[in-house]
Formats: structure tokens, sequence, C-alpha cells
């Protein structure tokens, strides 16, 4: 049986947390790429070079990051499925 909560709670987490989680994984994807452009593309120019390291590094760290916190997400929503019989 599932109560108005652990609808509220499902709805919650696929409709707002869900997604939000979703677009920071893809902004953490683009700085990644930006960054792996930046660092073929000024080769030459050790500053530029350096500035690309640090934006695949933070991409690196945001999708890592953000792919935890999905994790984390599924597993409190499988805990309550778990919990509620559904």
């Amino acid at each position: 049986m599932v109560t108005s909560s652990d609808q509220l709670v499902q709805n919650i987490i696929t409709y707002v947390i869900s997604p939000f989680v979703y677009l920071l994984l893809t902004i953490a994807a683009i700085i990644f790429i930006w960054g792996v452009i930046k660092y073929i593309y000024n080769a030459d120019e050790p500053a530029k070079r350096e500035e690309g390291k640090k934006h695949i590094l933070y991409g690196v760290i945001g999708l890592v990051i953000m792919v935890g916190a999905w994790g984390i997400i599924q597993l409190i929503a499988n805990t309550f499925a778990s919990i509620t019989g559904t």
C-alpha cells in the first residue's frame, strides 16, 4: 500500500532531485569536455594548457560527486520502496 507521504517522496525524487542531478552531471561533463578541448587546442601555450588541466580536474571532480549523489539518491529511494513494500 502506497501512502501519500511515500508518493510525495517519490514524486520529489522523480520530478525535482533527479532532473537537478542530471543537469549538474551534464554541466560537469561539459566542463570536462571544454577542458580537454582547451588543453588540446592550446598545446603550445603552457599557461592556457594549465587552465585546460584545471577544467579537466574540476569536471572529473564534479562528475564523481554527481554520480555519488545519484547513487545515494537511488539508495534512499530503494530503501523507502523496500520499507513500504512497493
